[in-house]
């Protein structure tokens, strides 16, 4: 394996999962602040809806102070706080990935030793992502603490001594606090903003961890050499440090809004209730081909595309334009498709639409084929995550936060397994594209099954309990 290859896997991998987790978030936002910024829908019936979540009364609201002028003021001190400690986490996780054949000649190991260095954090999240949000639900202000000082803690642990072990040790204490930190933003947007701001601030609270794995690779860029190493290490521990304490002052400096404090879940009642709906389970199945079709793409194209002439600058510019009609496309897509209820059709399409890219790319590979299909991936197969989340949400509202991190879960083991797979054929690029093109396909026949469910015929159970 050549370093160049490794150090592209490593990049384009740390930015795909930057980039779902900060659509997701956005796209979470707008469901959270139709809660509490309108007027709610219909609770559903039966047991379920007794364990719905009372909307939050929040400041100014006439309800409760019979002022409905009265203007509101968010507590954004407490989501600047977060956000530095967002940006922490991220740069943490790419601390190395910048600097990949440099690290691996400072620490004696080879470079894919290096790569574990910022693959530990998404499957320490794969392993915690349910735990963690219990954990939120039920203990919200401990357990975000908690983050911020693992996050700290493992950074720290780095420098206790200056080789490859306690950089490891130091990386999976930080990455088993992020799940703490990255699954709080919409709580910490619910119990600080008024309802007029929870999407800004989650947005400013998402774009902060996108920000940070900048901010980690324009350090390594400025500061490259194998001397260097030990700057990088101390660099990224003294802003963890600094942003635990930002964040547990603010914590205890800024009340929550009024009637914000976030009400506790039913812990493993929540869990149990989310593994018995027949909709989330097929969402679960569905959301893992899409998931690691993205991400296996984004892992692997430069040197997919490295035969072709196409040069790892050049596959840089193809993931940024990738990345940006990502966002555009989780921006507009989905409110439309739930605006005209054409959510199962739209992630058709994108399904469809991948498929055919991957066998342009593999019959065609070229710099001007890339540009235009993964653009399209990007806007048409990418909404279809918080599509997913968003179909989540409204039939599980019992179990919201909880379904979410197992469709969460669910697509972080499709991007290990895709990639993985892909990551085996990368010596035979058109072979790695067409069994892409093949594995996308399979994703038709699970939105189907799961069609049914939203759509059922005569003689069927609609209802989502088992």
């Amino acid at each position: 394996m050549s370093r160049e290859f490794t150090i592209a896997d490593d990049r384009r991998s740390v930015v795909g999962l930057g980039a779902v987790a900060t659509v997701v978030a956005l796209q979470r936002s707008r469901t959270r602040n139709s809660r509490f910024g309108l007027p709610p829908a219909p609770a559903p019936a039966g047991r379920a809806a007794r364990r719905v979540r009372p909307p939050l009364v929040t400041e100014g609201d006439p309800a409760v102070s019979g002022q409905p002028d009265r203007p509101v003021t968010s507590r954004w001190l407490a989501i600047l706080a977060f956000g530095l400690l967002a940006t922490a986490s991220q740069m943490l996780v790419v601390n190395y990935a910048a600097v990949t054949a440099d690290a691996a000649r400072h620490f004696g190991v080879s470079t894919t030793d290096i790569g574990w260095l910022t693959q530990v954090f998404p499957l320490v999240y794969v392993l915690l992502a349910i735990p963690a949000g219990l954990a939120l639900d039920r203990f919200f202000k401990p357990s975000l603490i908690l983050g911020a000082a693992l996050t700290a803690a493992g950074a720290f642990l780095r420098l206790v001594h200056d080789d490859y072990t306690w950089a490891l040790a130091g990386q999976v204490v930080a990455a088993v606090g992020q799940p703490l930190v990255l699954n709080a933003i919409p709580g910490l947007a619910i119990a600080y903003l008024a309802a007029k701001d929870r999407a800004a601030g989650i947005a400013l609270a998402s774009s902060a961890t996108f920000g940070g794995m900048l901010v980690g690779f324009l350090i390594g860029s400025f500061l490259p050499g194998e001397q260097h190493i030990r700057t990088l290490t101390l660099i990224t521990a003294l802003v963890a440090m600094d942003a635990a304490f930002a964040l547990v002052a603010a914590l205890h400096l800024v009340k929550p809004l009024p009637g914000a404090e976030l009400p506790t879940s039913g812990g493993l009642h929540t869990l149990r209730a989310a593994l018995r709906n027949r909709f989330l389970r097929r969402l679960c199945a569905l959301v893992v081909i899409p998931f690691g079709t993205f991400l296996a793409l984004a892992t692997f194209i430069q040197p997919l595309l490295e035969p072709a002439g196409v040069s790892e600058s050049t596959s840089g510019y193809i993931l940024a334009l990738t990345m940006l009609a990502s966002v555009v496309g989780c921006a507009v897509v989905p409110v439309w498709a739930a605006r005209h209820r054409r959510q199962v059709q739209l992630m058709g399409l994108g399904i469809a639409f991948t498929a055919a890219a991957c066998l342009h790319l593999a019959l065609v590979p070229s710099a001007l084929m890339a540009f235009i299909t993964l653009a399209g991936i990007g806007f048409f197969l990418l909404p279809a995550l918080p599509i997913v989340l968003e179909l989540s949400e409204r039939h599980v509202p019992e179990a919201e936060n909880t379904a979410a991190a197992l469709i969460w879960m669910a697509g972080n083991l499709g991007s290990v397994v895709v990639a993985t797979a892909v990551g085996l054929l990368v010596a035979s690029p058109t072979i790695a594209f067409l069994a892409l093109a093949a594995i996308t396909v399979l994703a038709l026949p699970l939105l189907r099954w799961y069609q049914r469910l939203e759509d059922p015929t005569p003689g069927t159970e609609p209802f989502g309990q088992e």
